[in-house]
């Protein structure tokens, strides 16, 4: 609990307003996207300025008080549950674009501005930031930068990582950290920039951030090809890559998938396939229709059933909203749907769909795989009722599994959505023993007291890993 000094203390740093420890606030901040988790904080703050987000956290220091910090809570691995009560600060109040630099090609912004909002500005002044991470509609710069966000175009033109340049931090005892700026090259001691993005408010409160934009592609264009053998979508993938062609968006969808997304969409996608890849290039105009071409040779020699060009920007739209609308279509299944994240590198994807298959068989449970094929990251995602504790028993028990092929076949357990709270028992079965003293040991040189997202990323107890039968 919080002292009354405390909060005395906090009321005179934010004014009154901003400070809340109603019953519906603390419920409304106590769980985030993550199914099946919730913990009430102590208190809920919303900051406007750097100075503030370093005057609450001079205050939560002397007395010891966690604190997690949010934009508007869209992560999957339970990275802003309040688990151990404490602070929430949302950021929300701090959503400006602070600058647009049309010389360096760079835009300093706050941490609560919406994503799609910073896009779409962005667009209007003929430039193009490409992070697009599902939830953008909905989700902050400061989450996407806390969770480092892929999306769909992260094959081409990366992830939230290669765009952030430059941060300013507060530390959990309320000293002012910048890193970066405005530079391409910069190698002065320790990238203490790229370390903080992904650090899932572990580390530092980010306050501002300087972002690299590039110029917009001229030209794009979009491709369904349909096969009804798996192996040879994820062949297609592989030989794309194998011939030196890096597509904007190269998607996946399994057949439940599929299914699914066509009962929500309406495009009449064709039921009876095995898996569909989208596939999205942009560039130079005359580069983009060669290479749409040779994609196309590539579809058909891997025995594609079907492949379709959109003949126009609007049919183009429709097929990338629905792979964006994959998860809402499945959530309409039951009342609990749980979306994961395993990556594999791309040659192993057809072994990953299979093996994700196999388990969600063995378990007797709902599966459905898409993702991002061109780099690996599959997101299968489960649909089941919280209510039901064997049934969600049988789907942890799976997704371990999963966690465990994905990383027998050279992947990892989490390529966008971060560890949090649910991927830390399985954290060393990545970075093994030698990786986690190194994690802790920067934890502890940032936050000695273990006040900023406490719980997270380090799990008390690590999940042994077994050699799974495959039987």
């Amino acid at each position: 609990m919080i002292s009354e000094q405390a909060k005395q203390e906090l009321a005179d740093a934010l004014g009154r307003d901003y400070v809340k420890d109603d019953p519906q606030t603390l419920v409304t901040h106590s769980y985030d996207g993550t199914p099946m988790l919730q913990s009430l904080p102590d208190a809920v703050v919303y900051p406007e300025s750097t100075e503030q987000v370093s005057q609450t956290m001079k205050i939560l220091h002397k007395h010891r008080i966690p604190l997690v910090s949010r934009g508007s809570g869209t992560n999957l691995c339970g990275g802003t549950v309040p688990t151990e009560g404490g602070v929430v600060m949302v950021m929300h109040r701090m959503n400006r674009i602070l600058e647009v630099d049309l010389e360096n090609l760079t835009a300093t912004v706050q941490p609560g501005l919406n994503t799609k909002q910073f896009i779409e500005r962005v667009e209007e002044l003929g430039l193009f930031y490409p992070p697009d991470p599902s939830s953008m509609a909905v989700s902050t710069i400061g989450g996407n930068i806390a969770e480092c966000s892929g999306g769909l175009r992260g094959l081409k033109y990366g992830t939230t990582k290669d765009y952030v340049i430059g941060l300013e931090a507060v530390l959990a005892n309320g000293e002012v950290l910048r890193t970066g700026g405005k530079l391409m090259k910069d190698v002065a001691g320790y990238d203490l920039t790229k370390l903080l993005v992904g650090s899932e408010g572990t580390l530092a409160v980010i306050t501002e951030a300087t972002l690299k934009l590039i110029p917009p592609p001229k030209h794009k264009k979009t491709m369904l090809a349909m096969y009804k053998d798996l192996h040879g979508a994820a062949r297609t993938v592989s030989h794309i890559i194998e011939a030196r062609i890096i597509p904007a968006t190269l998607e996946i969808m399994d057949n439940p998938t599929i299914r699914v997304v066509d009962d929500f969409a309406k495009l009449g996608l064709p039921r009876d396939m095995a898996a569909i890849l989208l596939i999205e290039q942009d560039g130079d105009e005359a580069a983009v229709e060669r290479d749409i071409e040779r994609i196309e040779r590539i579809c058909r020699a891997d025995d594609a059933d079907r492949v379709e060009v959109a003949a126009t920007p609007e049919e183009a739209l429709k097929l990338l909203t629905a792979r964006r609308s994959a998860f809402t279509a499945l959530a309409r299944l039951r009342p609990t749907t749980i979306l994961e994240d395993a990556t594999v590198p791309r040659s192993k994807i057809a072994d990953m769909v299979l093996e994700i298959n196999r388990i969600a068989a063995k378990h007797n449970v709902q599966i459905a795989t898409f993702g991002h094929a061109g780099d690996g990251n599959l997101h299968p995602t489960a649909t089941t009722d919280a209510r039901d504790a064997d049934e969600v028993h049988r789907v942890e028990a799976a997704f371990e599994e999963i966690f465990e092929a994905a990383i027998r076949l050279g992947g990892t357990i989490t390529g966008e959505h971060g560890v949090g709270l649910v991927k830390a028992p399985y954290l060393e079965w990545k970075v093994g023993a030698a990786g986690m003293d190194i994690m802790r040991g920067i934890k502890q040189a940032f936050d000695p007291h273990n006040l900023l997202n406490p719980g997270k990323m380090f799990a008390k107890a690590a999940r042994k890993r077994v050699v799974i039968d495959r039987g």
